[in-house]
């Protein structure tokens, strides 16, 4: 597997401060074989709609928005629908 597609999953609540950071951050790396899952667990700033265009940005950006449940919660929604041969998470708040 010489180029393998990568899934990294941010779990996002009430992280408007560093969304921005976070995401270019990712956007920015080396490696561009990337699947970037934002999964906005039910926020209630404007990191919602900032997901929403930053997917517009991006193509490898995908957005899932639901219901707020929890770190776990989001993770385990963000990892259902990735694709990547590899999968990780960031945290957007470190």
């Amino acid at each position: 597997m010489e180029n393998p597609l990568i899934s990294v999953i941010v779990p996002i609540y009430g992280i408007e401060k560093y969304l921005g950071i976070c995401v270019e951050s990712i956007i920015k790396q080396t490696y561009k074989n990337l699947e970037i899952i934002l999964v906005d667990d039910g926020s209630n700033d404007r990191c919602p709609e900032l997901c929403d265009l930053y997917a517009k940005k991006d193509s490898r950006i995908k957005v899932i928005h639901k219901n707020n449940g929890g770190l776990v919660s989001a993770r385990k929604t963000g990892i259902k629908i990735a694709s990547g041969d590899y999968a990780t998470y960031v945290d957007g708040d470190e």
